[in-house]
């Protein structure tokens, strides 16, 4: 499904002439297994050195409503890592985060004539983004790859980025949605998920955690990614290195917590988020030990002592933020998440709050791996 406001197959040819690419078009094609935005490779001749790849992005604009924010967002952000790159000497410097084609009149984003918002990036050349962890030392690399990321931002000065989705991950902020929505009651189901609700009633302490030490001043704010799937790294296709974090489209301000917690949520699962026999979900240990290491190699350095000590507890609750986000949509009657039957969106909220309850369990034994390892 295309959610483009002008969805027509592009000119990639015009698109491309838009950019200071400096370089003559050869051909493109759709890439990649995005959902929301329309993404090609395109590839071209550069002073007679051929093919070199670019990647080409309509900006989805019906999700992604300020989009000149976003690009701000992501300029400052790429400008930024790839300048602590050069700094520290790495020789692969523009392989390691993704930069920003400015178009011809200088911004980071170019508009068709039908005002679809485009950007360009350089193709990262023998790098692949998997969607599915296939074992552990997949995890390890994008979680340090993400805790990279992380590092490389650190130090981004300036005024604060955009937030261009506001409260993503303001979980008392879901809490209070989930609240308008079993009382408003517009699908008459709210009576019929009792237990669910009461799941989340029972831990509306857990929800305000992180936002109350954000409020304090004992965790920081700093920039981050908001979708820390594996599929947004790209893995060296020779030694599996975690290469260069993709999918920039969330970075904005938040917490690292958030960060790991979504890697946690994702990774760390016995069956899919969907499944419905939970019997055999439950958290796998190793898994989670090898996201705690690769991540706190890259971001120990910079993470102060109550970002460590919330890291195996931000699993629990980004876990419970997303269970509480599809039961929410459940009870309006499914107008967010896509479904692809009736009870979907009350079976991921089952299965969420399923690993919640998993990860409550092994949560002792977390702590201790995360305390190891940041030892």
């Amino acid at each position: 499904m295309n959610n483009q406001p002008n969805s027509t197959a592009p000119n990639l040819r015009e698109i491309a002439a838009l950019f200071d690419i400096r370089a003559d078009f050869i051909d493109g094609m759709p890439y990649g297994s995005g959902h929301i935005n329309d993404t090609y490779c395109a590839s071209f001749n550069q002073a007679g050195r051929f093919p070199v790849r670019y990647i080409l992005q309509r900006i989805n604009t019906n999700v992604f409503r300020t989009p000149v924010k976003l690009m701000e967002n992501i300029a400052r952000v790429t400008r930024h890592s790839l300048e602590r790159l050069i700094e520290d000497g790495n020789p692969e410097a523009y392989r390691r985060t993704l930069t920003c084609i400015l178009a011809n009149d200088g911004q980071p984003y170019a508009i068709d004539a039908l005002g679809n918002y485009w950007r360009v990036y350089p193709f990262i050349e023998r790098a692949t983004g998997h969607d599915e962890i296939q074992n552990n030392d997949q995890a390890y690399q994008a979680a340090m790859a993400f805790g990279n990321f992380q590092k490389l931002t650190a130090g981004l000065g300036g005024e604060r980025l955009h937030e261009t989705i506001p409260d993503f991950h303001n979980t008392p902020k879901r809490l209070e949605a989930l609240k308008a929505a079993i009382e408003a009651d517009s699908h008459n189901r709210a009576a019929g998920f009792k237990a669910e609700i009461d799941f989340v009633l029972s831990r509306t302490a857990d929800c305000s955690r992180i936002t109350d030490l954000i409020a304090a001043g004992i965790i920081p704010e700093r920039v981050t990614h908001n979708d820390t799937k594996l599929n947004n790294v790209l893995l060296d296709d020779v030694t599996s290195e975690g290469v260069c974090v993709i999918d920039l489209d969330t970075t904005m301000p938040g917490s690292a917590l958030y960060d790991f917690g979504d890697m946690v949520r994702t990774a760390t699962p016995t069956t899919r988020e969907d499944a419905t026999d939970l019997s055999k979900l439950d958290l796998r240990m190793d898994r989670f030990e090898s996201l705690a290491s690769g991540y706190l190699v890259a971001a120990q350095s910079f993470l102060n002592t109550a970002e460590i000590e919330n890291l195996a507890f931000s699993g629990k609750l980004l876990t419970l933020e997303c269970g509480i986000r599809f039961l929410t949509d459940y009870l309006q009657g499914d107008v967010y998440f896509k479904i692809k039957r009736p009870e979907h969106n009350i079976d991921r909220c089952r299965n969420q709050f399923a690993f919640v309850a998993a990860i409550e369990k092994h949560l002792p034994e977390m702590e201790k791996v995360v305390a190891s390892r940041a030892g």
